[in-house]
């Protein structure tokens, strides 16, 4: 907020001089406050209040004018001499209590343009406590009266526990959802121990559940058998104890599970077995190596294999040492086998294999650079843009010197280069966003710093300050063309020699400014009309005298005045400029009529039917013609024209009254006359007829009978 008459700073224990922002007509005018209360303890100089001990530190600072509103200042009287001095401050007096009752206005609780009150971020004090619903309340109310000792007890516990609430409130769905599942949860909790006794088994529970899932459970099997009459179950659980017998020698039972055939051999070979028992001496001795026999019964049909291939395993056996070598390496042979696969693609890519391995020393290089190349895989969509653009690149390359002679005139940094520097070269200070170009006095800016036609800035002075530049009151940055701005200082306007201004980012005065002194800087901008584009015009109406004379060649005419009445614009003789001429109807070809149509005024006589051809011998007849017919000599054919259009019309006279001894034949020429494909034959005496042209169908019909 913005005050007029007032300024506010903040204590920092050391400083004890503040700047008055504001003019003033006497010093007792001043008021100055500390953390609200008010004090005397300072002095005024000039546009500096200096207090007697320096103001704690984070201490608010108030410093305002406070102009007398109960007298008058300057009292006039008849017959007086009014002086610029006394009008001036009774002027004052009003304009500075007018602008300290804004002040106060602004400091003031007051409606926004929301139609809400707005505080301004600032404490308001002294408020009674509430009677009505929609009163205001206060901080010690609420502690105090509203709010019991439970109340806070339980807020402080609430607020002590806010992670937890938050989490629960960021939890709401799943608590949601175990409100509606309550009934469950308290089944769960009634049954808690069996609940914690599940979770201490629940692999076996998992267990259980994926046997379920099986195509054949053998949980579900169990429970089938229970459901029978006569459960295998029950009958082992009624003999737990042969069972825990077995069970107890369940490496015996196995063994004997696993020679079952052996078993039924033996069964079977009864007589055999009975003279092997008399042959006790060398059972006992295989029943010693009881358990070899068993693995070589359990091996019978691999055993009737090798039978077959007795030969091979005599050759076997004469390259034993070769095979042990091979069950030395039989993880190798595994791992051969499960990659049978691989090996056949390798063997029918032996030739491309073969070419590898002539690369060897290329892909070790490759594999070194294996970084690299996954650099370049990374960026693979941008190799193949740069592929696409292998043209250009090669232009830019055929073209280099060229680029490397742009790379030194136009350069971007924050700082400004200081080599290879010619006049013309150009620089963007990226810093300020300027384009800048070199000349004889260093950098300069390309074109006006100013965005319009001029730009204002505003600063309020310090003690003696010279030097102004950066932010404005405004918060505008300073920038200007240099020889192109204005320069006030309380509304003086500085000659060029009072101040130096060639940066086009500082003023310097030559003499130090007082504190609160206002320097206002009028920049303007500078631009050249004769250089602005055509296509840059884009509204408004140029005015005729600024029009060029445009050349043909631009689509122009080439010529500066407009030509007298009835002229035309035609190209010369030479055929290389245009020229007015004046048009010549009595050359006006009538072939040249193509379309419109002529007044009848302008028709000669013939157009209009009053001229007649006379025919005695045969003829073509031509569309729009009249004919006087003699047949006196002899009969004579008049033939159609070859082709007609709607609305053509013939005229035909028996001038010698002879139709009716030597004939006219009208030839039809491939048209139908009458809707006839015939020839009309006329014998009458004085016979006269008009033929008009209709359609293909039709073709000429008589239009008088």
């Amino acid at each position: 907020m913005s005050y007029l008459a007032q300024v506010t700073y903040t204590g920092n224990g050391s400083t004890t001089q503040y700047s008055i922002t504001f003019p003033f007509l006497d010093s007792t005018h001043v008021k100055a406050f500390i953390d609200g209360t008010q004090t005397t303890a300072f002095t005024i100089s000039s546009s500096t209040l200096t207090f007697t001990s320096a103001p704690a530190n984070s201490a608010i600072i108030k410093i305002e004018r406070q102009t007398p509103t109960d007298t008058r200042i300057v009292d006039f009287t008849d017959g007086s001499v009014l002086t610029e001095s006394d009008l001036d401050k009774s002027a004052d007096q009003n304009f500075f209590i007018a602008q300290e009752i804004s002040d106060d206005s602004q400091s003031k609780l007051g409606l926004n343009n929301a139609d809400k009150y707005d505080a301004n971020n600032k404490r308001i004090i002294n408020v009674a406590n509430p009677v009505d619903n929609q009163d205001a309340v206060t901080k010690h109310y609420l502690e105090n009266t509203w709010l019991s000792s439970a109340n806070k007890t339980a807020l402080t516990t609430v607020n002590a526990n806010i992670t937890n609430i938050n989490a629960v409130n960021s939890n709401s769905s799943n608590i949601n959802s175990a409100v509606s599942n309550a009934t469950n949860i308290n089944t769960v909790a009634t049954n808690i121990g069996s609940v914690n006794t599940v979770a201490t088994d629940i692999a076996k529970v998992i267990a259980v559940a994926n046997d379920l899932a099986e195509a054949v459970s053998e949980v579900e099997t169990v429970a089938d058998d229970l459901n029978e009459t006569t459960s295998e179950i029950d009958t082992v659980a009624t003999n737990i104890a042969n069972v825990n017998t077995v069970g107890l020698a369940i490496g015996n039972v196995n063994t004997v599970a696993g020679i079952s055939s052996t078993i039924t051999a033996v069964n079977n070979n009864a007589t055999n077995i009975n003279a092997v028992n008399s042959n006790s001496a060398n059972i006992n001795t295989v029943a010693g190596n009881n358990t070899n026999i068993n693995t070589v019964a359990g091996q019978n049909s691999n055993i009737t294999t090798l039978a077959g291939i007795n030969a091979n395993i005599t050759t076997v056996a004469g390259i034993s040492s070769d095979v042990t070598a091979v069950a030395g390496i039989s993880s190798a042979i595994s791992a051969v086998n499960s990659n049978s696969t691989n090996i056949n693609a390798v063997n029918s890519n032996s030739s491309n294999i073969n070419t590898v391995a002539g690369l060897s020393s290329a892909i070790s290089t490759v594999n070194s650079n294996t970084t690299n190349i996954n650099a370049v895989a990374g960026a693979i969509s941008n190799i193949n843009t740069v592929a696409g653009a292998n043209s250009n690149i090669t232009t830019v390359v055929n073209n280099l010197a060229s680029v490397n002679n742009f790379a030194e005139v136009y350069r971007i940094s924050a700082n400004a280069p200081t080599t290879s520097l010619n006049s013309g070269d150009l620089w963007f200070d990226s810093t300020n966003n300027i384009l800048k170009v070199y000349g004889s006095s260093g950098f300069q800016n390309a074109g006006s710093s100013i965005n319009g036609t001029s730009a204002r800035f505003k600063y309020v002075a310090t003690a003696n300050q010279t030097t102004f530049s950066g932010a404005d009151a405004n918060s505008e940055t300073l920038a200007y063309d240099p020889l192109y701005l204005d320069v006030y200082l309380n509304g003086v306007h500085l000659d060029p020699s009072d101040y130096t201004a060639t940066t086009g980012t500082s003023v310097v005065l030559s003499s130090g400014a007082s504190v609160g002194d206002i320097l206002y800087i009028v920049g303007f901008g500078t631009f050249n009309v004769a250089s602005v584009a055509g296509s840059a015009i884009t509204s408004g109406t140029i005015n005729a005298d600024r029009l060029p004379t445009i050349p043909t060649t631009k689509g122009g005419t080439g010529l500066t005045s407009i030509g007298s009445a009835n002229q035309y614009l035609k190209v010369n003789s030479s055929g290389n400029a245009l020229e007015y001429g004046t048009v010549d109807l009595t050359t006006l070809n009538a072939s040249n009529l193509t379309s419109g149509t002529v007044a009848e005024a302008r028709l000669p006589a013939s157009a209009l039917g009053a001229v007649y051809e006379s025919k005695n011998s045969n003829f073509t007849a031509e569309a729009r013609k009249n004919y006087f017919c003699d047949t006196t000599s002899g009969a004579v054919t008049a033939t159609l024209p070859a082709s007609g259009t709607a609305g053509d019309e013939i005229h035909f006279v028996d001038v010698s009254g002879t139709f009716d001894t030597n004939n006219l034949t009208v030839g039809r020429n491939s048209h139908n006359i009458q809707g006839l494909a015939q020839d009309l034959v006329i014998a009458t005496e004085r016979a006269g007829f008009t033929l008009v042209y209709y359609n293909a169908t039709q073709g000429w019909i008589l239009k008088d009978k």
